[in-house]
């Protein structure tokens, strides 16, 4: 049973992807970027307050750290994605963020001193291979002539900061629990945003905006954080790392039926490959595995 904490998780992020394009047309992405943060800080404020006050003197030395994490994980990697949605589709989305366990890995080499096997190097140039021939719709000279599409781009840079967050919270090894982490986090991401929505957004919310809002708040946010912190803690990292290669599976079915959008031939054969490489990646043979826990150790 505990197997259905990562596939619930990745179901509601595929919902959010969906929510990302939904909101092109009804909403700033300035603004929901902030509100989404601003919500779940708000709906969380009741829960954890006492814990993070009873915290502050372990808390406040990790300030600096813990307000880079909140500009990588949720002011760069959340933001781009509503601008990106503009631009590009639910299943591009979806595809190129399918890259972020590869990410991780190469980010981990200068980071936390891991070594690349011959088989994640192999998934690497495969998953890259896929998504230069998803990218270039089947013919690389477009990707030469016209490069590559601002959403793509958009997406491409999320992916990389959440990789970034991803190992920066491995290397730093905060000592208080993830809720409390997250919650200051949430923090210093509204304090971020704001100048942003202040100067660029549109500050009040609208009814028919206000439901891609909570859903991007409350189920995104905090449910399937906690669904993702309960997986790790009962599966594992590695297993549930796997489940992420259901997210664009996911979301292709959601956007055909609810955004109308077809599968082509350039994204089944592309992110297939992009998928095929990552797995290969995630597959850790036991002496790796060891090899790993004594480096991060």
């Amino acid at each position: 049973m505990y197997f259905l904490l990562p596939l619930f998780t990745v179901i509601i992020w595929s919902g959010n992807s969906i929510v990302n394009i939904l909101s092109t047309n009804v909403i700033a992405p300035e603004t929901i970027s902030f509100y989404r943060w601003f919500i779940a800080l708000i709906t969380l404020t009741p829960f954890l307050i006492k814990p993070v006050w009873k915290k502050r003197h372990a808390i406040k030395p990790y300030l600096p750290k813990l307000a880079f994490l909140a500009l990588l994980g949720m002011a760069i990697n959340q933001s781009l994605a509503y601008f990106a949605a503009a631009t590009t589709t639910a299943t591009h989305m979806t595809l190129i963020f399918a890259l972020v366990p590869l990410l991780s890995l190469m980010f981990s080499v200068p980071i936390l001193g891991l070594s690349l096997t011959k088989k994640a190097l192999f998934g690497a140039m495969i998953s890259l291979t896929g998504l230069v021939y998803m990218l270039s719709h089947g013919n690389i000279n477009n990707l030469l002539s016209e490069g590559i599409n601002i959403g793509d781009t958009y997406m491409l840079i999320a992916a990389c900061s959440y990789s970034l967050y991803g190992v920066l919270l491995k290397r730093w090894r905060l000592p208080f629990n993830n809720w409390i982490a997250l919650y200051v986090q949430m923090v210093f991401a509204v304090i971020i945003l704001l100048p942003v929505l202040t100067y660029h957004g549109q500050v009040s919310l609208t009814t028919e905006s206000l439901p891609l809002v909570l859903y991007a708040a409350i189920p995104t946010s905090i449910l399937a954080t906690w669904l993702w912190m309960q997986s790790i803690q009962h599966l594992g990292a590695d297993k549930s790392a796997m489940f992420m290669n259901l997210l664009p599976v996911f979301t292709a079915i959601m956007a055909t039926f609810i955004l109308g959008e077809q599968l082509s031939s350039e994204q089944f054969i592309g992110g297939g490959l992009v998928l095929t490489g990552v797995a290969m990646t995630q597959f850790k043979s036991r002496k790796a595995k060891k090899r790993e826990a004594i480096v991060q150790s």
